[in-house]
């Protein structure tokens, strides 16, 4: 049932005030009229809220409607204003209108005042209606600014680390190189090993900035919890700042979870900054990784959570905490209670949205002043067998005979790759870019085994580049590399056994048992046999000196 409208009546004649209310109900109109008599109760009326409009008389005794109008317009801007008077003229009426009355109708034409009551609730809802689109117009529009934002930082972000892994793929492959020729007694020895493990925890950081502004490619795997807080404690701490204790407690059984490490890395990053604004003045921040029987679903979730062994993932801060109204809207994409500019109002949202995709639920506990604690909970999964590190050493590897086509367009990335693969026995036809790479192999297609190619260049990048000369050149195998962390996939849509992908940085043992690998998946076909050019008609190669 609709609840009746609420009116304000200024008038202080009983039999008056009576006669509108029921002209306004024997018209249909369901509305409660208070009635104030008085300046003092007209003011008390005006200060409650719920109201839909105001209606005056033009004499009260030590008030008029003049001031009355005056007040409700200070008071209560937006609702409208109907004078109902038999004792002023046209003059007045006019004059009351152009100061923000809304109509003005005589008591000897009372019949008027039902069409402009009428008229003036609908305008009324119309203009509320307007409003809230154009609020919601303007939220709209706030949030794709913000959108936009993030886009164009994770746009930055993925270029800088583009540029960053490139670098590191020098320094951790000429650190290998080193390595290799050293006897295992030199004291520089153990100066290269720092480099190389500096590299890669430079590698590590960039990943985890990537995971920060949603770049990283999405890769679950089956880790344990305690690994990925081990992984980003030292950025936590320096997140934190000096004013905050960090204290860890991991799991002592290291339950194990099927997660992306990135998208854990970022649910982690996430919680302490939130962790970090609440407690301005320092405090306490303890992460806590368990396992607990799960004999409910806990309060956020997608779908009911089957019963069973959880691994859970507690964050607990000392700081202001949270009314019951900001814990109603926690986990609202772009819901914030930070100041413009200071919070997107994303963190929370991203938190639930990584958290529920792994199939799991989250509680929240908050008070006004005694801090805040989040409870995340994973299904537990069974370990894997331990299998070989892909990137260890494995033995010696075999030398090679074949063409390959490196297309690199950062000088120091293709001299360190072209200068293992010529030491190797491979030979290297080399490119700038994909255009340069395009016209060489177009005239040379049928010398080529393997375009080992940077996916992103100038003018035509890898991609486009392997579809090209797969045309030309069908059994041609692809190695891409990038330093960009979100082209992992690519080599979709390609020949699977003929085509992969190394992520950058890479060190020269990695690459060159990529290139085997690749070379090894399959025979060559029938009438590619390698070629061998005359000595004055080979192509730009490069050999070993």
């Amino acid at each position: 049932m609709t609840q009746p409208l609420r009116f304000v009546h200024l008038e202080s004649n009983p039999a008056d005030a009576e006669l509108v209310a029921t002209t306004l109900r024997d018209a249909g109109i369901q509305c409660q009229l208070k009635q104030a008599p008085t300046r003092e109760e007209f003011l008390a009326a005006l200060r409650q809220e719920g109201f839909s409009l105001i209606l005056a008389d033009t004499t009260v005794p030590g008030f008029d409607g003049a001031a009355a109008l005056s007040l409700a317009r200070t008071l209560h801007p937006d609702v409208p204003f109907l004078f109902v008077s038999g004792t002023q003229g046209e003059e007045f009426a006019i004059d009351m209108m152009q100061h923000g009355a809304t109509d003005y109708i005589s008591k000897q034409r009372l019949g008027r005042l039902v069409p402009s009551v009428k008229r003036t609730l609908r305008e009324l809802d119309e203009r509320l209606e307007r409003r809230r689109a154009e609020d919601a117009l303007r939220v709209s529009e706030k949030q794709f600014r913000q959108a936009q934002k993030m886009e164009a930082v994770g746009r930055l972000a993925g270029g800088l680390a583009h540029d960053f892994n490139n670098l590191l793929t020098v320094i951790m492959g000429h650190s290998q190189v080193l390595m290799g020729e050293l006897p295992s007694g030199n004291p520089i020895r153990a100066k290269i090993e720092e480099m190389q493990k500096a590299g890669e925890r430079a590698a590590s950081l960039i990943r985890q900035l990537m995971a920060f502004s949603r770049k990283q490619p999405l890769e679950p795997k089956i880790l344990p919890l305690n690994s990925v807080v081990g992984n980003v404690e030292s950025m936590l701490r320096r997140l934190i700042g000096e004013d905050i204790q960090l204290v860890i407690r991991p799991d002592p059984f290291n339950g194990h979870v099927k997660a992306d490490p990135g998208q854990l890395e970022q649910v982690l990053m996430n919680l302490v900054v939130n962790a970090r604004d609440a407690m301005p003045n320092g405090g306490l921040l303890a992460i806590e990784t368990s396992q607990t029987e799960l004999a409910r679903t806990p309060m956020h979730h997608l779908h009911p959570l089957p019963l069973g062994q959880y691994v859970k993932l507690t964050v607990t801060d000392t700081g202001c905490g949270m009314n019951a109204d900001v814990l109603a809207h926690l986990f609202e994409p772009f819901f914030t209670t930070k100041e413009e500019h200071k919070g997107t109002g994303l963190g929370l949202s991203t938190v639930f949205g990584i958290v529920t995709t792994c199939g799991g639920g989250i509680d929240v506990w908050s008070q006004v002043g005694h801090g805040t604690t989040f409870d995340l909970y994973f299904p537990r999964v069974n370990p894997q067998a331990p299998t070989a590190d892909a990137t260890a050493p494995q033995g010696r590897l075999r030398q090679g005979s074949e063409t390959i086509l490196l297309v690199e367009d950062d000088s120091g990335v293709r001299n360190l790759v072209r200068h293992e693969l010529v030491k190797t026995g491979y030979q290297v036809i080399e490119a700038k870019n994909g255009v340069e790479a395009c016209l060489t192999a177009t005239q040379q297609s049928y010398h080529v085994d393997l375009l080992l190619t940077d996916v992103v260049m100038p003018g035509m990048n890898g991609r486009e580049l392997a579809q090209h000369l797969s045309v030309i050149k069908p059994n041609l195998r692809v190695l891409f590399m990038s330093g960009y962390l979100d082209d992992i996939s690519v080599n979709s849509g390609m020949d699977p056994h003929r085509t992969t992908f190394l992520q950058k940085p890479f060190t020269p043992d990695l690459l060159l048992r990529t290139v085997r690998a690749l070379l090894d998946s399959s025979a060559p076909a029938t009438g590619s046999a390698p070629h061998h050019f005359p000595p004055d008609q080979a192509p730009r190669t490069a050999r070993a000196s």
